[in-house]
């Protein structure tokens, strides 16, 4: 179509804050919204010009903002249950339920029937770089505005959304079933370690039993050969028969030989394939993202809002920190011999149960998630809530098993609870689906805190995944006081808090550069093949453990910084758990000596600005790494 009239309207509607707007419709503006007339008299007759107007003009979109996408919200949780939870299964059904979208066009639909394009003429739509030197100025009618103009994204085809809806769905699955049976594993003495029908979720529950190995007998070779799983995850090379629990022999995943034999029907780079979908899934939305064009810009700039290089210049801070070396001392000083790879799970430094001690406290007060659910209220005011907000967000907690490993959804709006997904066993809740569980916890109560107190519906929500993972890490870190094992010295308990803070915010910012480089890549090579990006992948961890790791934890056979599944099921989210424990720390420090349960409500209430200002409102100081350093440093010293 025809250049629209862009100066030549603003200047009808003499406005001085007419040009930006009339300009942001028109990046917007189709042929079929109509012509250059049209479009004229769209923008004169719906750009406000009195305050008071815009006032109502904001609650008017707070208000329809907050039930289209709540409501939305939670049919899609809904009609995912079947595919989040462990039970009754009908998959094809499952599959179908959980892909459905009553909206699929929603973003175009909102620009077909103008409601986008009134915000985008009336509220501004500032900048990141913008934001960041300019909101702690703001006020919270300012930051409401703000996240009205950013609510309305491009015009993204219906078709472009349901392929892609499809592909990151087909992903979700791949990593929620990605159980490695090991009923069928030994160890390099022969040992088997698991009964028979037992199977492990990859990465999450490989990991988890890798670290159960430290408090067991002869515990060192269960670990090196979940390790060695936890490799042949990575590689593909997981034999068929294993996979397909056919597997009747002795499966050596050192030697990947079953009863002796070498497996050459192997499981291939089936993991790589699943990556390369959801890569070409945001080639597939970048052509619509002009601000944004690439999947890395779009996480870290608009969904983060940190810039990408702070984001690697803070976990390159955190491996670089010389105190490491001297914590990998004492864990090898702890463990009496040289650390391995795998010790980079190790982030347990304090005096605690062995494994079947913590199931037993955990069993004696929750046997079930159903008793977990009812008990929340009484957990909520043993850490220091009032009755009244231990009653009200306790009782709007629901809890359920997930399929996977666990995860927490927030209400889509005020009406609807929160949910709490985790693991058991078969019988009983167990010590990893309640550490789990208080890990969902603190999310919940991030969400129904900040969806239920903050100053305005649009800043409902903290300002990115990573915010909120600090608080998860907060009430996990309180597993172990809620069944009973206390901590007399509370100075040395911090201590040792920072120093495994640090230990945890390491080992997952070693992957977080993995993933972040490998996307880098994709984006240098976007004909690369599942082979290629496998091995490239390989390559760019094994360069980040030489870089980072090789001096504390020796060689690594097992590619180990590969092996979360976040960077297949849920891309470039690794970096907010690394941010995560970063924040968790900052706010953790902050609480000492202040009432934990104030704090919590009060830090979930400032509302969504962006995650610098948010901090520096909640704790006085933005986000840095150096009071984790700092603190490990002097906690080295304590224990």
């Amino acid at each position: 179509m025809k250049t629209l009239p862009i100066e030549e309207t603003a200047q009808e509607i003499n406005q001085p804050k007419a040009l930006a707007g009339v300009a942001r419709v028109a990046n917007r503006w189709q042929e079929s919204d109509g012509d250059g007339e049209t479009f004229k008299s769209f923008c004169i007759k719906h750009f406000i010009t009195d305050e008071s107007d815009r006032a109502r003009l904001l609650d008017r979109y707070e208000s329809a903002l907050g039930s289209i996408g709540g409501h939305l919200y939670e049919i899609g949780r809904h009609l995912r249950r079947w595919t989040d939870l462990r039970g009754d299964e009908m998959p094809e059904v499952d599959n179908l339920m959980a892909m459905f979208d009553p909206c699929p066009d929603l973003s175009d639909q909102f620009y077909k029937q103008k409601i986008a394009f009134i915000a985008l003429l009336n509220f501004d739509r500032p900048d990141l770089s913008t934001m960041l030197d300019q909101g702690d100025s703001w006020s919270t009618d300012k930051w409401a505005e703000v996240r009205a103009g950013w609510a309305f994204g491009p015009r993204i085809p219906a078709e472009v959304n349901d392929r892609a809806r499809k592909l990151e769905h087909d992903a979700d699955m791949f990593v929620s079933e990605f159980h490695v049976p090991v009923g069928c594993m030994i160890d390099d003495e022969g040992k088997p370690w698991f009964e028979k029908d037992r199977k492990l979720i990859a990465h999450w529950l490989i990991r988890e039993e890798i670290k159960a190995g430290y408090t067991e007998d002869n515990g060192i070779n269960k670990q090196r050969a979940l390790s060695w799983v936890m490799g042949r995850h990575i590689d593909g090379t997981l034999p068929k028969s294993v996979m397909n629990s056919t597997c009747e022999g002795k499966w050596d995943p050192r030697k990947n030989t079953i009863d002796g034999i070498e497996q050459t029907d192997i499981l291939g780079p089936v993991r790589y394939e699943q990556l390369l979908s959801q890569r070409s899934v945001a080639n597939d939305y970048d052509i619509y993202f002009e601000e944004h064009p690439t999947a890395i810009a779009r996480k870290f700039d608009l969904e983060r809002e940190i810039p990408e290089k702070s984001v690697e210049a803070l976990m390159i801070e955190l491996l670089e920190a010389p105190v490491r070396k001297d914590i990998a001392k004492l864990l090898s000083k702890q463990l009496g011999r040289p650390l391995e790879s795998f010790d980079i799970y190790l982030e347990d430094i304090s005096e605690s149960g062995s494994a079947a001690e913590l199931d037993e406290k955990v069993t004696a007060k929750f046997k079930d998630e159903l008793v977990f659910q009812d008990k929340l209220p009484e957990v909520l005011r043993d850490l220091g809530y009032s009755d009244e907000d231990a009653e009200f967000l306790g009782t709007r907690v629901n809890v359920e098993i997930a399929r996977g490993a666990g995860h927490a959804m927030r209400p889509g709006i005020p009406e609807y609870h929160a949910w709490l997904r985790t693991n058991r066993l078969d019988d009983r809740l167990g010590w990893d689906g309640f550490d789990t569980a208080m890990h969902e916890l603190g999310h919940n109560l991030e969400q129904l805190i900040s969806t239920h107190f903050v100053p305005r519906p649009l800043l409902r929500n903290v300002p990115n995944t990573a915010c909120t993972e600090a608080f998860a890490f907060l009430y996990q870190n309180k597993a172990r006081e809620v069944v009973g094992i206390q901590e007399d010295d509370e100075t040395k308990a911090f201590a040792v808090a920072s120093i495994e803070g640090l230990l945890s915010a390491c080992q997952i910012a070693g992957p977080s550069l993995v993933e972040l480089y490998t996307w880098r890549w994709l984006y240098e090579n976007p004909e690369t093949t599942p082979e290629v990006l496998r091995d490239k992948m390989i390559s760019i961890a094994d360069d980040v453990w030489n870089k980072y790791f090789k001096d504390q934890f020796g060689e690594d056979p097992y590619h180990i910084l590969a092996a979360y599944q976040h960077m297949i099921g849920y891309p470039l989210y690794l970096a907010d758990y690394t941010i995560g424990h970063v924040i968790s720390h900052q706010i953790k420090s902050h609480m000492r000596g202040k009432d934990l349960a104030g704090e919590t409500k009060r830090i979930c209430s400032i509302g969504r600005l962006t995650p610098d200002l948010w901090m520096k409102r909640a704790v006085g100081n933005g986000i840095s790494a150096k009071q984790l350093i700092d603190d490990a440093k002097i906690g080295l010293t304590q224990i």
